[in-house]
């Protein structure tokens, strides 16, 4: 595909290694930050993943000024003002993020009520409504999959109208993501095969999507070569380093890729089943992945072909025909989706999920329609569409 024009940013610092929590310290100083605020949830404190981080801190001789350590999994902006509240009675100066996507999106909208001095987010909801940079942001994820540390955006739910706000903002950008892959050792099985396929979803739609470019490309391919090579790895030997590490990094170049080049029919579906059905929402890309890009096969054949390269390697690259490679890549994600089902039964269909009825598949389709994601999709989509998408998804 020839792009005449496109637009690439990422100014997000990344400090990724065994080592990365112990330049914390470091990098705060840098920015005139000595009390930072602790954002994170109970089961990251449950599992003891706090620790390093003290203990990086105090060899840094900082600690953390508040900790709000209740973040729940679909945060709110109740969570956000009180967490806010919290930031401002310590007098803190910076906020370090410590979890997986929820975690991360209450912490930017902590920040923009903080640097704003407000007391309401509704104002900020859209796009180009922060007008300046915000007060220091570390994020350290503790899952390889949302990408949340460096994009753009976070979605933050209103309870009393019931609706789920969207905030877009390059100054919403974190300052520094901390990769360390003693973070995400302790992921269970089920969760760490969903937020592969998160962050490998994020990755192909980067890569076949109507806003591509050859920087976001070069990040998607490389982040489905890692995801390929080590997610089985991670499955059969948790605290291997150097899988966890290369899923950690392969998560962050997903989410710098689709940044750039937004993703498509698969989120727009995707979002709408985790609203509805209550899923996760990695569970619900690999689910719709596969009979997304044969959906899209007619208009992006090419491209599709060469995911095959990133995901079986260049033998098997080599040796396929041309014309096979498009359904030979989707072929290789319906392979790694049956891997992950037989060591952690993560489902491959809709109905394995116990959770969709297939009364529902009408109404999904209808709302998925709606979705800005659809408006990058290589292909037009129809109700009629999505709801064959569906009914193939269902079993």
């Amino acid at each position: 595909m020839t792009t005449s024009y496109y637009e690439f940013f990422c100014p997000v610092k990344i400090l990724a290694g065994t080592s990365a929590l112990e330049h914390v310290p470091f990098e705060l100083r840098l920015l005139g930050a000595s009390r930072p605020m602790l954002v994170t949830d109970s089961g990251v404190k449950g599992a003891g993943l706090l620790d390093p981080l003290r203990r990086a801190l105090a060899e840094g001789e900082m600690d953390f000024a508040a900790a709000f350590d209740d973040v729940p999994s679909d945060s709110s902006t109740t969570v956000v003002t009180a967490c806010a509240s919290l930031y401002r009675q310590h007098r803190c100066d910076a906020i370090i993020a410590v979890g997986g996507g929820s975690v991360i999106d209450t912490s930017k909208g902590v920040n923009i009520l903080v640097s704003e001095n407000a007391d309401r987010l509704e104002p900020f909801a859209g796009s180009g409504a922060l007008k300046r940079p915000l007060r220091p942001f570390f994020v350290v994820p503790t899952t390889a999959g949302t990408g949340s540390e460096v994009t753009l955006a976070a979605v933050i739910t209103e309870p009393t109208r019931e609706v789920k706000l969207l905030f877009t903002s390059y100054f919403l950008l974190p300052t520094a993501a901390v990769l360390d892959p003693r973070m995400t050792l302790t992921l269970p099985p089920k969760l760490t095969a969903a937020t592969a396929m998160d962050a490998m979803t994020h990755a192909v739609e980067a890569f076949i999507g109507l806003a591509k470019n050859p920087l976001s490309d070069a990040y998607a391919t490389a982040a489905i070569r890692k995801i390929s090579a080590n997610v089985i790895v991670a499955m059969d030997k948790p605290r291997d380093v150097a899988a966890r590490f290369e899923l950690a990094q392969a998560a962050t170049m997903a989410g710098i890729a689709f940044s750039n080049s937004m993703t498509s029919l698969v989120h727009a579906i995707g979002h709408e089943l985790g609203a509805t059905c209550h899923l996760h929402h990695g569970t619900c890309m690999s689910l719709v992945l596969p009979y997304a890009l044969e959906y899209n096969l007619s208009a992006r054949a090419a491209e599709i072909g060469e995911l095959l390269l990133p995901l079986e390697g260049a033998d098997t690259y080599a040796k396929t025909p041309v014309e096979e490679r498009p359904k030979a890549a989707i072929a290789s994600i319906r392979r790694l989706r049956d891997d992950l089902h037989a060591r952690c039964d993560l489902p491959r269909t809709l109905n394995e999920t116990g959770q969709v009825r297939r009364d529902q598949l009408p109404a999904l389709a209808r709302r998925s329609l709606d979705d800005g994601a659809l408006s990058y999709n290589p292909k037009a989509v129809r109700y009629e569409d999505v709801l064959g998408i569906l009914e193939r998804a269902w079993a």
